[in-house]
């Protein structure tokens, strides 16, 4: 790929960045949370889309190359993640390669947060490369509660959302099997290459069922596996520290961005619960009830008709998904539960009124802070020994996160600790992290543990 002297083309910010129909196309899907990018990626193939995972981090070098620094880190990875795959790709198919074969997957949020200015500034990146002009950027955003109109028929679109959405939520629970597991694994390494099996067992189940709406076929596999997979805990080794993580969803997430934090944290004696990817995606639709309910306030007080119409199906609208969501939800871990004692889902309306009863921050203000602050208090309500804020070296809403929560950590003896990233090894972390994990089991010893 050879880059020219660069020249923005502020069109295409509107015409090469949204949706698109992905019928004949292979849709990129970046990583963030390993089983959950490869969950969805099978729900979009079992509906006939070519949808890939990208190899994330090979690439970090070319991130770093064409972005200035001022960006959060998960735009050096992705766009890193992006250029290399599409490089590998000229480099596979010579002659062949042909960009408007690709639509590569970066949604977007409303609000501060720079997440919303991602896929943007990767158009302009793409842009400068005279071959890579005509590659596609698939957007979704929250301010329509990640709604996938235009990517696929419209008799199918509602399918492929709930298809999807019980993908992440499967995901979610395949994840807290593994971190429930691997601190008392009976041999090092049974924990990683079981979860690991499973993943490619489900993506298959999710490939033949998801389209059909066969929910059951897919969750009598997933109970299997979590049948499997208690096995594989040593009952002789001693309850451990629970500790929490809350923050930013990519670098709470994503392995490699992180450091590989949970492996951390369990190497100092933890067991860890991470907060869920469908906390997020049930945040975007409660946050969009929240929004219609406010609108439609306000049309009724105007008693504008037309507008007091639509404001009404949209509370209808989002108010149905997140009805849908929530019980999606509650069946699946209802059912996890009855096999392995994993942590539950926090509910977001629950998280609100946190915030309202403790008058720390409002929903109004939006970002991940709505999340994490009341995240970190229901975490301390429920007795776990620790809690770890994970996110981008200068992220906002984490930042602001931080200063709301540490003094209230302070105030309740209960260990916390800040692991902001970027592309270096923070100094003193592995200090840091031995630090809190030993006060984390100094909390254990004077106030025990909650049980899952």
């Amino acid at each position: 790929m050879m880059r020219p002297d660069n020249v923005i083309d502020f069109q295409s910010l509107i015409e090469n960045v949204g949706r698109f129909d992905l019928k004949g196309k292979t849709f990129l899907i970046p990583e963030m949370a390993r089983i959950g990018a490869h969950m969805i990626a099978a729900s979009f193939r079992g509906f006939g889309i070519n949808a890939k995972v990208m190899e994330t981090c090979k690439g970090l070098d070319l991130g770093k190359e064409h972005t200035s620094g001022k960006e959060c880190y998960p735009c050096q990875i992705t766009t890193g993640d992006i250029l290399y795959f599409l490089k590998k790709e000229q480099e596979r198919l010579a002659e062949n390669f042909n960009p408007k074969d690709y639509i590569y997957f970066m949604p977007e949020a409303e609000g501060p947060c720079r997440f919303g200015m991602y896929n943007k500034y990767q158009r302009i990146v793409l842009d400068s490369f005279p071959s890579l002009k005509n590659v596609k950027i698939g957007s979704v955003t929250t301010k329509d509660g990640y709604s996938l109109e235009g990517v696929i028929e419209k008799s199918r679109v509602r399918d492929l959302r709930k298809g999807a959405y019980f993908s992440v939520v499967v995901s979610d629970i395949l994840d807290r099997l593994l971190w429930r597991i691997r601190p008392y694994e009976k041999e090092p390494g049974m924990a990683d290459e079981f979860i690991s099996k499973s993943m490619h067992i489900l993506e298959t189940a999710f490939e033949q069922y998801v389209a059909n709406k066969n929910f059951n076929k897919i969750l009598d596999l997933l109970d299997e596996i979590l049948e499997q997979g208690k096995m594989i805990i040593d009952p002789t080794i001693p309850e451990k520290p629970l500790i929490g993580i809350v923050g930013e969803i990519y670098l709470r997430s994503h392995i490699q961005a992180n450091q590989d934090l949970i492996r951390a944290l369990e190497r100092y004696g933890a067991e860890v619960v991470n907060a869920s990817v469908a906390e997020w995606v049930n945040y975007t639709t409660y946050e969009g009830l929240r929004s219609a309910k406010k609108a439609l306030k306000r049309s009724t007080k105007r008693f504008d008709l037309g507008e007091m119409r639509q404001n009404l199906e949209k509370v209808i609208g989002f108010g149905g998904e997140l009805f849908y969501q929530q019980l999606r939800q509650k069946h699946c871990y209802k059912r996890a539960k009855a096999r392995v004692d994993i942590a539950s889902d926090h509910k977001v309306g629950h998280l609100e009124g946190i915030l309202k009863e403790e008058d720390l921050y409002s929903f109004d203000a939006g970002t991940e802070a709505c999340l994490s602050i009341p995240g970190v208090i229901e975490y301390a309500r429920e007795g776990y020994n620790g809690v770890v804020n994970v996110y981008p070296f200068t992220c906002m809403p984490s930042t602001v996160t931080s200063a709301i929560i540490k003094p209230l950590m302070n105030k309740m003896r209960i260990p916390y600790i800040d692991t902001p990233y970027d592309s270096s090894v923070q100094p003193g972390r592995e200090t840091a992290i031995r630090t809190f994990m030993y006060q984390a089991h100094q909390h254990y010893k004077r106030c025990g543990r909650k049980a899952h």
